[in-house]
């Protein structure tokens, strides 16, 4: 299983191993070497279909949920070593169906110690072409698998925390459900 990122505002796609997937709300401890956490907002889909090379007329056919979730990033500036870091994609669980970001009113919002630092509604961006386009990118480099995950960035990394901050709570929620609520701990 992947974890197939479109980084924000990038044209490629790059791979995140499994041991990043963090799905059960649990506090993330910053390694000893680590000064400072940069996060991104994504929308991601579960592949539920293998595929290479599709098109973007078939790519609707290869996912069956979505969800919102963020991806953290150590902060040492090297893209390698910052984003393969065990429970740093929190991609939870339940998953949505993929109507659901079709809904205007519905809003995804990620908080940092209660203050918003994120919040989009869903009459502000398209999640099926996001999705789709990430699908076919992807797929023109890799073969995608069942239970593999596709990730589009929603924003540009931002600095979530710093070891001096010791400790701080990040949640998020989308359709007023809330979807993680865990610390940072250095």
């Amino acid at each position: 299983m992947n974890i197939i990122v479109k980084p924000y505002g990038s044209d490629r796609c790059c791979c995140r191993p499994d041991t990043t997937w963090e799905r059960e709300n649990k506090d993330f401890y910053s390694p000893e070497c680590v000064n400072e956490i940069y996060w991104t907002p994504i929308v991601f889909a579960r592949i539920s279909k293998a595929g290479k090379c599709i098109g973007s007329k078939f790519a609707s056919r290869y996912y069956d949920a979505i969800g919102f979730g963020i991806l953290l990033y150590l902060g040492d500036g090297e893209i390698a070593f910052s984003s393969c870091a065990d429970h740093t994609s929190v991609l939870p669980f339940p998953l949505y169906n993929p109507v659901v970001s079709e809904n205007a009113d519905n809003v995804f919002e990620v908080k940092r110690n209660g203050e918003s630092l994120f919040s989009v509604q869903m009459a502000d961006i398209d999640c099926k072409s996001l999705i789709e386009s990430a699908i076919c990118t992807a797929s023109g480099l890799t073969s995608i698998r069942i239970g593999d995950f596709t990730a589009v960035e929603l924003g540009s990394g931002r600095l979530l925390a710093e070891r001096n901050d010791r400790e701080i709570k990040v949640e998020a929620s989308f359709c007023e459900n809330s979807l993680f609520d865990f610390k940072v701990i250095f």
